[in-house]
């Protein structure tokens, strides 16, 4: 069975920096972008099984690109991550399809357990 991909957008490479051998450790591919035009090339080539993406960017923010995703890809799930988190931001990314909503700063366990379970939903999507 092919690894699970995973793909980080955000605008500070930092997240990136820590959260990709954090997932990779956990057996998990993973691609980092910090401007979401080279995520948003990058799904016209290939679909993750878990998006993980900023809400506030420069350009199409975390919203614009949740909505990308899941035109392109319907069957990935997509986690936002926000410094800038309000009930009316979380409840509006869950009605666009997100499959969970974390403040920032997270705790990388939370992420980590985000993304199995992510996993699991996805996979599910492709066998059904």
């Amino acid at each position: 069975m092919k690894n699970t991909t995973v793909c980080i957008l955000d605008d500070e490479p930092i997240v990136g920096d820590r959260l990709k051998p954090e997932l990779e450790d956990d057996g998990y591919t993973v691609e980092v972008f910090t401007d979401s035009a080279s995520a948003l090339k990058r799904i016209n080539e290939t679909c993750f099984d878990v998006f993980i993406t900023d809400l506030k960017m420069e350009g199409v923010d975390g919203m614009g690109f949740l909505e990308k995703v899941k035109e392109k890809c319907p069957g990935s799930e997509v986690i936002v991550i926000t410094g800038y988190g309000t009930m009316e931001s979380a409840r509006e990314a869950l009605i666009k399809g997100a499959y969970d909503f974390i403040a920032k700063p997270f705790r990388i366990g939370e992420l980590r357990a985000a993304v199995k379970r992510a996993k699991k939903r996805a996979r599910r999507h492709r066998k059904g």
